[in-house]
């Protein structure tokens, strides 16, 4: 992996000085989903408390999707969530009770057609759904092209001066080439902004 991508000079040059760990097993797409709701526009620190007093209310477990779906969205606010959320979480619950095959069959579908499937759901957006192919389903080549972190790493490394939709078209050029293995080329980038 690390010798195809170095065919690229500056993500070679990057290689040599960032360290990156790869998740080791498949995570649960539903956990994911409610994690990643509940820290939307949330610090770290806020998301880790909030999504801890949602899960208090289950026991310290994730509840299975009936029992979330059962629940009203003025008792989910008690545990910090907006309104918006809570009617998020409910939304995946329902989602996933009506569809448990994708928490179990994820490993038969591509990387477009669970973007697809997940993007369905009302608060579910293709970055969160990319993020959880990258971190939770270990899927080797996403390229999250919205992600801010990713557009700040390309444009300083990469000194891209373009901008809109021609900045996304060079972003993808460049990143063609470290296909398949984008998603690992996507971690080195965050990683690069982490030094100084």
């Amino acid at each position: 992996m690390k010798k195809h991508l170095s065919a690229d000079p500056v993500m070679k040059e990057l290689l040599q000085t960032v360290t990156v760990e790869i998740p080791e097993r498949p995570g649960n797409i539903y956990e994911a989903l409610l994690r990643a709701i509940v820290g939307q526009q949330l610090s770290g620190k806020a998301a880790a408390t909030i999504y801890s007093r949602f899960l208090d209310r289950y026991g310290g477990v994730v509840p299975e999707p009936s029992v979330l779906r059962s629940e009203e969205i003025d008792d989910l606010r008690t545990a910090g969530l907006s309104r918006q959320k809570a009617s998020y979480l409910l939304n995946v619950a329902a989602y996933f009770e009506n569809n448990s095959h994708l928490i179990a069959d994820y490993h038969e579908l591509n990387d477009e057609d669970i973007i697809q499937e997940l993007t369905s759901i009302k608060g579910v957006g293709r970055w969160t759904v990319e993020m959880i192919l990258m971190f939770t389903l270990n899927r080797p080549d996403v390229f999250p092209i919205d992600d801010l972190g990713i557009r700040n790493a390309m444009l300083k490394h990469y000194s891209l001066r373009e901008e809109g939709r021609e900045l996304k078209r060079k972003m993808v050029e460049i990143a063609e080439q470290w296909r398949p293995y984008r998603s690992y080329a996507s971690y080195v980038l965050w990683r690069s902004l982490d030094q100084k």
